[in-house]
């Protein structure tokens, strides 16, 4: 690109089928999502023109996918995407406070393509900030590779997760099962595990009333 904005081919790739897979839960809905590693923004961008009533709130470590975040919303006049901040979903998240989310009742929280190159700690935050910021009927959405009962969907995800653990020992694709049993301990229950392209699965998962 010849401004800030960092393009990634997978992600653009993949925006029309995660849109499809979250219009049933968002289409309609008012509030608060929260995006957990933004990445480039090509995809904040596209789901905030799809779902104008919602406020977004991207969020990334990196400051120059934070540059970018900002780049791709002018570029596309989304204007109801917050300003980028930093986050590290593995720790307690700073919401509440002025010019950040609100911290509590959020519509949803979207999470792609980071549980697998990042260490299990970022899992535990990640859900556990769900279960204190989400509302009762809020949504958090997980997208990308995931392992189904012990094995792999895929030779390709058998590759790259070979690499993810090669390049770091915390890394790796995560199985389903792990998240349903993190869930259960958090507080949360899964509601939907939806087969996707390129063998990767988008997972819904909401507040366990009963927790």
């Amino acid at each position: 690109m010849h401004d800030a904005r960092l393009e990634w081919p997978a992600t653009r790739r993949n925006q029309a089928p995660i849109l499809a897979a979250l219009t049933p839960y968002l289409d309609g809905r008012t509030g608060d999502v929260l995006e957990i590693g933004s990445g480039t923004g090509q995809h904040v961008a596209t789901f905030a023109q799809a779902f104008p009533n919602l406020t977004w709130w991207p969020t990334d470590p990196d400051t120059r996918h934070c540059e970018s975040i900002d780049a791709w919303c002018v570029h596309a006049n989304a204007g109801n995407v917050q300003p980028p901040m930093e986050l590290d979903a593995a720790t307690a998240w700073p919401l509440g406070n002025p010019g950040l989310p609100p911290a509590s009742a959020l519509t949803a929280i979207v999470c792609i393509n980071v549980l697998h190159i990042a260490p299990w700690a970022v899992a535990e935050g990640l859900l556990a900030g769900a279960r204190r910021h989400l509302a009762p009927d809020g949504i958090l959405y997980l997208y990308g590779p995931y392992k189904r009962n012990g094995a792999h969907t895929s030779e390709g995800n058998v590759a790259l997760d070979t690499s993810l653990r090669t390049q770091n020992p915390a890394w790796g694709i995560r199985d389903t099962a792990e998240i349903t049993a993190l869930a259960a301990r958090t507080g949360l229950l899964l509601l939907e595990a939806i087969e996707m392209p390129a063998n990767n699965l988008s997972l819904f998962l909401t507040r366990d009333g009963n927790a």
